[in-house]
């Protein structure tokens, strides 16, 4: 292609453009508004959010859905460091976001002029490739590289622009950065995992976050039937298997499946498929010590910094999960013939059909105000089953990992392992956005909410995305509260969350629709109401708070009682 003339703000939209770039999440600002007015004409959406962090949050979301980089944009300064915190949360989630970070102008670099900050240190260590752009006439180029790079590595980049290299002319050409394709993995490592796998005695396949994400679900599911081996979905990755089929024993990890952990604590084989094992995914939980020590690991996955990082692994292959799976069944149909193991998948149905009666159990109060385990269980039977689902943290959203069951990949988007309060609502924006066509739920915290949702409500209403909040409203910090109830003697200092205001009818008054649940028998009709109103819409849900209805301790591994030395304080211990 021959090169044309062009300026800098040109080069980078259209290199956007040809990155298939059709949305991007921002707040206006003077430092890239040259770019900016070149967008409605190129066809890229530009939608404003109410804060920054929502805006990559979004990005992020629009990412996980459609499995392609996604750009953020915002002013230089205090605007661009409220993107660090979201664009962290992309990091873990292995989330192709392009962040573009206008900066001070050239000229005024290490002043200290109006909004300077050094915005490369802030990002060094939230992205996979960072670049400042050093010459007006390599915009095209530097910003191919951000996208190859969120492609190549899947995750977040970073391209920072100084506000003066927007203008001016520059000779470039624009196209379309490759698609890495990844293959299988080294023939005689399938060799020696089909060997491990088929004679195994108790195979369990922990599917992980790169399952869903390289589109390897059908190749899981015919490589567990052809082993009747169970599969467990790693801590929060409850779309990387389908709840209905009949090996699928939910995820391990924090508030998950019971079944899942005394599932893989018979496991003397662990095929873990496309996952990092994260270390809070694996700690002990309902005091069951479930991740089988002396089990043989064999991790696959497409980053080799994350192999063998967390767990010891007897192998550890360097592979796409898609590819990897299909190949490994290859192996094990031609060479070795296995016949189904009945009295296996007897003791998976059994072990599902008892935690679905603990969960059950559980979640059966009739209390006037609702219980969260009861509002959970009717919740999550109220959502559509195509539905997406972004998660924050804290109790009542961890709670839900039991709950939350899907049959489809890309259908949970959590907070995940960096855990930012404020996530859920912007993911979920983003969500929308590239799936339009189904409803998408963000569930929040009362604390979470006051964050990031109820402003962002705004953004929903003025940009027609009507994505369904869902508050759980119990006035406090509930896994906060708890640590206070468990290692502090019930001395609660910030935990209270009193005289909110009502969510659902502030909503309205913000031109959404507002729902307000104080009975469990009327949830099922709030969800019904809110899909079909497609209309940005805000669940209160008022639920039961304090230390009857609290999860499990959160952190067994960071907290212990309290010691004190100064005599002051010597009665708050123990």
């Amino acid at each position: 292609m021959a090169k044309l003339q062009m300026t800098p703000s040109e080069a980078l939209v259209e290199t956007m453009r040809a990155e298939g770039v059709e949305v991007c999440f921002g707040i206006v600002g003077s430092a890239f508004m040259d770019a900016l007015d070149l967008f409605p004409d190129a066809g890229i959406r530009f939608i404003s959010v109410a804060h920054e962090q929502a805006a990559a949050h979004a990005a992020d979301g629009l990412a996980r859905v459609t499995g392609r980089p996604q750009t953020c944009i915002a002013q230089n300064g205090p605007g661009i460091a409220n993107f660090v915190s979201a664009i962290t949360a992309a990091l873990w989630a292995h989330s192709p976001v392009v962040a573009l970070t206008p900066e001070t102008g050239s000229g005024g670099i290490g002043k200290g002029g109006f909004q300077e900050l050094d915005q490369m240190a802030m990002f060094e260590k939230s992205v996979k490739y960072q670049v400042r752009l050093n010459r007006p006439d390599r915009m095209a180029e530097l910003a191919r590289r951000c996208f190859y790079m969120a492609k190549t590595e899947s995750g977040p980049t970073q391209l920072n622009i100084p506000r003066d290299y927007f203008y001016g002319s520059c000779e470039d050409e624009i196209y379309k950065t490759p698609d890495l394709a990844r293959g299988p993995g080294p023939r005689d490592q399938i060799e020696e995992v089909t060997a491990l796998l088929a004679t195994a005695r108790y195979p369990v396949i922990l599917a992980g976050g790169g399952v869903s994400m390289g589109n390897a679900v059908d190749e899981t599911k015919a490589l567990a039937e052809h082993l009747s081996a169970p599969v467990v979905n790693s801590y929060l990755h409850n779309d990387s298997f389908p709840a209905d089929h009949p090996l699928s024993v939910g995820p391990i990890g924090y508030c998950g499946s019971k079944a899942a952990m005394r599932t893989m604590a018979k496991a003397d084989v662990v095929l873990a498929l496309g996952t990092r094992l994260g270390p809070f995914g694996t700690l002990p939980q309902y005091d069951i010590e479930y991740w089988p020590k002396h089990a043989k690991v064999i991790q696959v996955d497409i980053d080799p910094k994350m192999l063998g990082l967390t767990q010891r692994v007897e192998m550890a292959v360097l592979a796409d999960a898609r590819a990897f799976a299909a190949e490994l069944l290859q192996s094990l149909q031609s060479g070795w013939k296995l016949e189904p193991n009945q009295e296996r998948m007897d003791e998976v149905e059994a072990a599902r059909r008892a935690w679905d009666e603990e969960l059950e159990s559980t979640s059966s109060s009739t209390a006037k105000l609702m219980h969260p385990r009861r509002f959970l269980r009717e919740l999550a039977a109220a959502i559509p089953k195509a539905a997406i689902v972004t998660t924050d943290v804290g109790n009542n959203c961890s709670m839900s990992n039991a709950y939350l069951k899907f049959t489809g990949a890309r259908q949970f988007f959590p907070a995940l392992s960096w855990g930012n309060c404020g996530f859920a609502y912007g993911a979920a924006l983003g969500a929308k956005v590239g799936a339009p066509g189904r409803p998408v739920f963000a569930l929040q915290g009362d604390g979470a909410w006051g964050i990031s949702g109820l402003s962002e409500v705004m953004t929903a209403v003025r940009e027609d995305i009507p994505v369904i909040a869902v508050i759980f409203q119990n006035h406090e910090w509930g896994a906060e509260k708890k640590n206070q109830i468990d290692y502090y003697d019930n001395r609660f200092v910030g935990v209270d969350l009193s005289k909110s205001p009502n969510y659902a009818r502030l909503a309205e008054d913000m031109g959404a629709k507002g729902i307000r649940v104080e009975d469990y028998q009327e949830v099922q009709d709030a969800v019904n109401e809110a899909v079909a109103s497609e209309k940005p819409c805000v669940i209160e849900a008022v639920i039961e708070g304090g230390e009857n209805v609290l999860a499990d301790p959160f952190r067994r591994d960071a907290l212990e009682k309290p010691v004190r030395h100064l005599d002051r304080y010597k009665h708050l211990e123990g």
